[in-house]
Order: C-alpha cells, then structure tokens, then sequence
C-alpha cells in the first residue's frame, strides 16, 4: 500500500524566521511606540519638501521658483543627512544606508546645482554652459 502524504497548506505561517522586521515596526524598536514617533524623519523631509513646491508654485516675484526649488533641494539633503545620522529612521530607510545616502546626496545637490544655474538670471555662473548651444549647433543671440 502506498503511504499518504499530509495535505499541504497554503496558509502563511505563524511566525516567519529567517527574516528582520522593517527598520521603523515597534518590533525593530523593541518597544511600543505610535506611529507618527517612529516616522519622524520622513514626515520632517516631506513637509520641507512640500514647503518648497508651495514657495515654487505661488512666488509672485521674480526668480521666486528659485527659492523654491532650493528649499525642495535641501529638504533632500536633509533626509540623506537624517539617514546617515539616525539609527532608526522608519520608512526614509529604503535600501542600505549607503545607497539612500548616495541616492538622496546626488538628487538633491542636482537639484540644487540645476537651480543655481536656470535662467533667466543664473545664480551661478558656468562657462561651459553659456558654450553648450554653440556646441549643438543653435546661433548664438
């Protein structure tokens, strides 16, 4: 006679092993603590962000995109600085601290960098950019 195997279950398990919990879950802290507590830094980089989209779309005066645009850069700055500082920091944590860092540094100094030099009026002036139409073939005014 042929034994029987038991039917397999398609249930999850009870409790999974093998793997850590996410950074900012109470179970990573160790300790009960609310929701809003454990994301702290996200929200903080949210807001400035958010700031700066505001200060972009409603500047009713010149170059006012600008400061906007600057306040949106340094609030990505800022989170790339919370992630390499703080141990826990909820749901800014992504990939490695490592890679966040890097990812969060290169957009928000482009950011930064593309700010500084859009016209009309640059705030930073690059020679090599005054050159780029005549290097693609477009007249120079």
């Amino acid at each position: 006679m042929s034994e029987r195997r038991p039917a397999r279950t398609r249930r999850r398990p009870v409790r999974t092993t093998g793997t850590l919990p996410p950074e900012g879950s109470a179970a990573a802290l160790g300790h009960p603590h609310a929701l809003p507590v454990r994301q702290w830094p996200i929200t903080l980089v949210l807001t400035v962000v958010l700031t700066g989209l505001a200060v972009t779309v409603f500047a009713n005066f010149q170059d006012g995109f600008k400061y906007g645009l600057m306040v949106v850069g340094g609030g990505i700055l800022l989170g790339a600085l919370l992630r390499l500082l703080l141990p826990e920091v909820g749901m800014l944590a992504v990939r490695s601290r490592f890679t966040d860092v890097i990812v969060l540094l290169v957009l928000g100094s482009g950011i930064i960098l593309l700010t500084l030099v859009a016209q009309p009026n640059p705030w930073l002036e690059v020679p090599l950019l005054d050159n780029i139409g005549q290097l693609i073939g477009r007249p120079r005014h």
